[in-house]
């Protein structure tokens, strides 16, 4: 299984890279592979193998359209720094 993860806040700072760290780790405990893409920083990842994206939503994420054929979520990134594993978790059951 695979997760793609778009973080962004509004500064472009300390909360993308917390809840991409946060995304991580839960992922890793899941035995998930993810890249987590942290938006203004570097770039757009290829999506092509995903299964299930997980989008921040403290602000607009750029081309969120190339994401519609994909299972996801929506959270902010402080449910991301927060509630990780819960997420992970709940990614997990949608794909089952």
């Amino acid at each position: 299984m695979k997760f793609l993860a778009v973080t962004a806040c509004p500064s472009g700072v300390a909360h993308t890279y917390m809840s991409a760290e946060a995304i991580q780790q839960a992922c890793k405990k899941a035995g998930i592979e993810c890249k987590v893409e942290t938006q203004g920083s570097i770039g757009i990842e290829d999506i092509a193998t995903a299964d299930a994206v997980i989008l921040t939503t403290d602000m607009p994420i750029k081309n969120a359209g190339r994401f519609d054929n994909l299972k996801k979520v929506k959270i902010t990134t402080g449910q991301a720094i927060k509630q990780a594993d819960a997420i992970v978790a709940k990614m997990v059951g949608m794909l089952k």
